[in-house]
């Protein structure tokens, strides 16, 4: 789901700024393995819960909608 080649840039442009170091026993290439997961985890849940928000918890509101598809 996300781009590793833009995540491993992030990271190491993000630890760079922050003056953060990667341990030893743990490569680049884990972290941003570790960090591609956290990140879809954590999209799937988003968008889950917006899922259940855009269709008001099973009673959606075709209305609201049909506006939205409009735009």
């Amino acid at each position: 789901m996300v781009d590793k080649d833009v995540v491993k840039e992030f990271v190491g442009s993000e630890l760079e700024e922050l003056d953060l170091e990667i341990p030893q026993d743990i490569s680049h290439a884990q972290l941003v393995e570790a960090f591609c997961q956290y990140v879809e985890d954590d999209c799937y849940e988003w968008l889950k819960d917006n899922l259940r928000s855009f269709f008001e918890h099973g009673e959606p509101d075709w209305a609201w909608i049909r506006e939205k598809v409009r735009r």
